[in-house]
């Protein structure tokens, strides 16, 4: 049984499931949006919620917390100076997780992660 567990390992090792989940935050962040496993974003999102927190407020000690997780530099900066003022007013939920079915191969659900207010959506108004 799984009792007590505060996380789902994915099948994969400490370094393996860290480094995964780095790199998803990572294209979350860059892209705005990604399709994955339902597992996995659910492990994401915990990650990218503690992120876009702590990128409300833009200081040095921020930075270098969130940046111990994401290293590409301009997808840094993206998160402070894009990302992180407009969810200011938010008090969490800057994710959402929509459902898109099966994958074919294995049945796993499948659905999209993808960020609440947009930058592109801000961009345009």
């Amino acid at each position: 049984m799984r009792h007590r567990f505060g996380f789902n390992t994915l099948s994969r090792s400490t370094a393996e499931r860290d480094a995964m989940l780095r790199n998803m935050a990572t294209s979350l962040f860059r892209y705005e949006r990604i399709e994955t496993t339902k597992a996995k974003a659910l492990e994401v999102r915990k990650k990218v919620e503690r992120m876009i927190t702590r990128a409300k407020v833009d200081s040095v000690h921020n930075r270098r917390i969130v940046g111990k997780e994401i290293t590409d530099q301009a997808i840094l900066n993206k998160l402070f100076t894009e990302i992180g003022p407009i969810n200011v007013e938010r008090k969490g939920g800057y994710t959402r997780i929509l459902k898109t079915g099966f994958r074919l191969g294995d049945a796993a659900e499948m659905v999209i992660l993808e960020l609440v207010d947009k930058t592109s959506a801000k961009d345009e108004k």
